[in-house]
């Protein structure tokens, strides 16, 4: 096979490798990188909570009312 042939081969297959790797890298700093701020949520034994709606098992955000300023 020529070096002409090979390149043709291989550039296409290293370029797409190359983004893949690039990509997932972006995905994994923006993971680590992001905090997603408190949401409402329907909290244990509150509202329909009760009725076999899902919840949140353990919340790790507090009540508004509950904050301490």
């Amino acid at each position: 096979m020529s070096t002409a042939a090979l390149l043709r081969l291989w550039l296409p297959i290293g370029l797409a490798v190359l983004g893949l790797l690039s990509v997932n890298a972006h995905l994994v700093y923006v993971s680590m990188s992001s905090q997603p701020a408190c949401v409402a949520h329907v909290r244990w034994g509150e509202g329909v909570a009760n009725s076999g709606f899902f919840s949140a098992a353990v919340s790790s955000c507090q009540p508004l009312e509950q904050r301490d300023p």
